[in-house]
C-alpha cells in the first residue's frame, strides 16, 4: 500500500555520550533493554491498536528478553496517551502504538499540549490496511461513478456515518466529497459500532470506515461495497474496485499504525528497536495475523516513517480546513 511521503528530520538529541564512538554506540543497544519496557495505547483493550501492539509487543519480548508491557491510556481521541509519551523518559523504555488519527488530532485541536511531531521520535511505521465506500443493499447507487452521479444530481443530500468529529470517517468522507467535487452530509456518531448498524439499517447511506470492521457484513450481504480506499485493490476483496479507479481520480487514504517514543531517544536504541521490529514485521506469522484485521506489514524505519508523519500532518490540516472539520 503507497503512503504519500514527504520531508522531515528525525528529532534525536545530538552530543550523547552513547555516540562517541561506534564501538559504544553497538554496546547501548545490545544491552537494551535491560528491564521491562512500557507500550503506551491511546484506545482500549480489544481495538485494532491494542491488538495489534500485544501482538508486536509479544513478539519483541521474545526476541529482546525482557517484558513489553501495554499501558492502555485511552481518551481524549488519543491526546492523553500521546501526553504521557511526549512527557516520558527518552531512554526507549517508553514508547507508544499509534494510528492515522495521532496526526488527524493535529489538524483539528488547534491547542495539542505537545507538537505531533517534534515532540516524538519516530521509531517505525507497522502496518497499514483499507478502508471501504460501503452502503446498505437497497441504496439505489451501485458504483462509486453512480454516487457521484446522485450527489452531483442532489447536492447536500447523500448522507455519511461518521464514528465521531475529526476521526478518520470524517477525514475519508470530507476528501471523498472533496476530491470528487460533490457535496455529502456527515452524520456523527459517538461510536463506528452504532454508526455501522445504521448504515446496515438503512439510516444513513454510505459509510467509508476499516474494512476489518465492515468486511463481515460485506461478506454476509449486509452491505454493499462500491470500492476501496487504497491506491491497489485488497485481496480480500478482488472484485472491487478502488475508488479512484472506479470514478474518483486521485483518491487516496489508508489507516495505518506506528510506534514513537518520546523525542531525543539514543541512536543506538532507536537502531535496536528498528532492528527488532522490522524482523517481526518480515515474519509470515505477522502478514497472517494482520491479514485477520485486513491489514499488512508495512515497515518504514524511522527517517521514511518522520516524512510520512509530516505528510499526513500536513494533507489533514488541509482538509480539516476546506472541509471545516473541528474539534467539538
Amino acid at each position: 500500500m503507497r503512503i504519500r511521503l514527504r520531508i522531515l528530520h528525525a528529532f534525536i538529541a545530538a552530543g550523547l555520550t552513547v555516540l562517541a564512538c561506534p564501538a559504544m554506540a553497538a554496546d547501548a543497544a545490545s544491552a537494551y533493554p535491560s528491564r521491562p519496557v512500557r507500550a503506551i495505547v491511546p484506545f482500549p483493550a480489544g481495538s485494532g491498536t491494542d491488538l495489534l501492539a500485544r501482538f508486536i509487543g509479544g513478539k519483541l519480548t521474545e526476541r529482546v528478553g525482557q517484558q513489553v508491557v501495554v499501558d492502555n491510556r485511552p481518551g481524549a481521541n488519543g491526546i492523553i496517551a500521546a501526553e504521557a509519551t511526549a512527557r516520558a523518559a527518552p531512554d526507549g523504555y517508553t514508547v507508544m502504538f499509534m494510528s492515522v488519527s495521532h496526526t488527524m488530532n493535529a489538524a483539528v485541536y488547534p491547542k495539542l499540549p505537545f507538537d505531533a511531531v517534534k515532540s516524538f521520535t519516530p521509531v517505525m511505521m507497522l502496518a497499514a490496511g483499507p478502508l471501504a465506500l460501503v452502503a446498505n443493499p437497497a441504496f439505489p447507487a451501485g458504483s462509486v461513478k453512480g454516487l457521484v452521479e446522485m450527489a452531483r444530481a442532489k447536492p447536500g443530500t447523500i448522507t455519511y456515518a461518521v464514528s465521531g468529529t475529526g476521526g478518520i470517517n470524517h477525514f475519508a468522507g470530507a476528501l471523498f466529497a472533496r476530491t470528487a467535487g460533490v457535496r455529502l452530509v456527515n452524520v456523527p456518531y459517538k461510536g463506528g459500532p452504532q454508526a455501522l448498524t445504521d448504515v446496515i439499517a438503512g439510516q444513513v447511506q454510505i459509510m467509508i470506515g476499516t474494512l476489518a470492521v465492515s468486511n463481515a457484513h460485506i461478506r454476509s450481504g449486509r452491505l454493499k461495497a462500491l470500492g476501496v480506499s487504497t491506491a491497489q485493490r485488497t485481496p480480500l476483496l478482488p472484485d472491487v474496485p478502488t475508488i479512484a479507479e472506479a470514478g474518483v481520480p486521485g483518491y487516496e487514504i489508508s489507516i495505518w499504525w506506528g510506534m514513537l517514543a518520546p523525542p531525543g531517544l539514543p541512536a543506538a536504541v532507536l537502531t535496536r528497536l528498528n532492528t527488532e521490529v522490522a524482523a517481526i514485521l518480515a515474519h509470515p506469522e505477522t502478514a497472517k495475523r494482520l491479514e485477520a484485521d485486513a491489514a499488512a506489514p508495512a515497515p518504514l524505519a524511522s527517517a521514511a516513517f518522520s516524512r510520512v508523519l509530516v505528510s499526513e500532518v500536513e494533507r489533514w490540516r488541509r482538509v480539516a480546513r476546506e472541509a471545516d472539520i473541528k474539534a467539538e
